[in-house]
């Protein structure tokens, strides 16, 4: 019912998850990163939790896979959850357990790690890996992206999705890009790609207006000088 990627920015230390599902508001639950910590993708029956927990491993200095490691041992119910682990290393974790629904994979690329459960095909991740890398300069929130719509074309989930979410962090404790699609009846993958388009270049405004209002520009609306 959902696939994702989970990815790192050598360049620029940025952390993000793109991701898409057929329920409602998969921004709220499933995408997780934290600056100079790494990012997690939490799916399947998803337990938010699990991303939170693993995301304190990594800033405690765990690697992406002694991170997921640790949170998974023991855990009640984790037959039913898929995950995918960053680290600040470009090093990647995953997990998929024995109870995830329909055709299911996961592919580690270069500072990627992109997964799904019922799949149409189990392309679908390397398709979003290759998405993701194929354009290595671009904004990583581009580069995620790219990845997610690479999986649409690759044939995406058995049945048809209806919310998406792009999540990037860079260097402050909230997020750079957080953007949602939270229900969309066609295809909220091309909304979200609307979104980011009007996005992009206002993103650095915003981000400066939180830094310093002073060196920020004005909003351009009326009553604003």
């Amino acid at each position: 019912m959902t696939f994702s990627i989970t990815g790192h920015c050598t360049r620029t230390g940025m952390f993000g998850v793109a991701i898409t599902t057929s329920s409602i508001s998969v921004g709220s639950r499933c995408p997780h990163a934290r600056a100079g910590c790494g990012a997690v993708a939490t799916q399947n029956i998803t337990d938010p939790n699990l991303g939170l927990l693993i995301l304190k491993q990594l800033e405690g200095g765990e690697s992406a896979k002694d991170a997921l490691k640790k949170v998974i041992k023991d855990r009640e119910h984790i037959q039913y959850r898929q995950l995918t682990v960053i680290d600040n290393e470009g090093t990647t974790a995953h997990f998929t357990g024995s109870e995830i629904l329909g055709t299911n994979n996961v592919v580690e690329g270069d500072n990627c790690v992109a997964a799904g459960n019922l799949l149409s095909t189990a392309k679908v991740p390397q398709a979003m890996v290759d998405g993701f890398s194929s354009n290595p300069d671009d904004h990583i929130a581009e580069r995620l992206l790219a990845g997610l719509e690479a999986g649409v074309a690759a044939g995406g989930e058995e049945g048809p999705t209806h919310s998406a979410s792009l999540y990037v962090v860079e260097r402050m404790p909230f997020p750079l890009v957080d953007l949602r699609v939270d229900w969309d009846e066609n295809d909220p993958v091309v909304a979200l790609r609307k979104l980011w388009t009007q996005y992009e270049p206002q993103m650095t405004d915003y981000l400066n207006r939180a830094i310093n209002p002073t060196a920020a520009p004005s909003y351009g609306v009326a009553g604003d000088p």
